[in-house]
């Protein structure tokens, strides 16, 4: 089994910052790619930025410039950081990661509960 687990979500007000953090565990073989989703109510699930193994990465574009994804995924976390938060930034993001497990022949999708952000002032 695997499990991913987003912390660090929670209140900042229009401009501010906030930091989330996932970490990966269980029988772990191999992590290829590590991605950050977000999906505000109503919505449907957007991705939001990923990395892969190298370190190279990708934003969707109404992020860039803002948010920075960070992060080893060989060691099995990734973080977030966002700047400049914008009210349409609030959204409950979830990190996803393609993992092959013990056991398993093709790496699977995998998905943690989710973190709520808000920003508000």
């Amino acid at each position: 089994q695997v499990q991913l687990v987003e912390s660090g979500g929670g209140l900042a007000q229009p401009g501010g910052s906030l930091r989330l953090s996932c970490e990966a565990s269980g029988s772990i073989v191999s992590i290829h790619i590590m991605r950050w989703y977000r999906q505000a109510p109503g919505k449907e699930r957007e991705l939001v930025a990923f990395i892969i193994s190298g370190g190279r990465s990708n934003y969707a574009d109404p992020v860039k410039g803002r948010f920075t994804i960070s992060g080893d995924i060989t060691k099995n976390s990734m973080y977030l950081q966002m700047n400049s938060l914008k009210p349409e930034d609030a959204a409950v993001y979830y990190c996803n990661a393609r993992v092959r497990a013990s056991g398993q022949s093709i790496p699977n999708e995998y998905w943690g509960q989710g973190t709520q952000v808000t920003v508000s002032s």
